[in-house]
């Protein structure tokens, strides 16, 4: 199973979401993409398996990926402070994959019907969620 991880910014999310998976030693292989290369940096120091970035870098991973997570962000274009351009967001939210976005309130995106979580339970939530998909 490939799972591609997308983040901006520094990184931080995506980069505790891929230590988590791999703490978690889920059978998978998990893909950084980053908005930026700081944010690809910090994701593969966290342990993925491989990593880009950029638009055209996120456009190629979403056509095999069998699950795409990140912030909720990632599926709004111009999210992430501008750093989600349209075709990414496109990209994203046509690929076959199985989404797992995290609710976090930013960026003009708000997510009723859930709790305001920490970002630490939020990634606990979302590797509960990927250890379901995955077995």
């Amino acid at each position: 199973m490939k799972v591609v991880v997308i983040d901006g910014q520094s990184g931080r999310m995506g980069g505790l979401l891929i230590e988590r998976i791999k703490a978690t030693e889920l059978n998978c292989d998990v893909i950084a993409v980053g908005t930026n290369a700081i944010a690809t940096s910090t994701m593969i120091k966290a342990g993925a398996n491989a990593g880009a970035t950029g638009e055209n870098s996120v456009i190629v991973a979403c056509r095999d990926a069998d699950i795409i997570a990140g912030p909720i962000g990632i599926v709004a274009a111009d999210s992430l402070l501008g750093e989600i351009t349209p075709k990414m967001a496109v990209s994203i939210g046509q690929s076959r994959a199985k989404k797992v976005l995290l609710p976090v309130n930013q960026c003009n995106n708000l997510v009723v019907g859930t709790q305001t979580l920490s970002l630490s339970k939020l990634i606990d939530e979302a590797v509960e969620l990927l250890k379901t998909l995955l077995n």
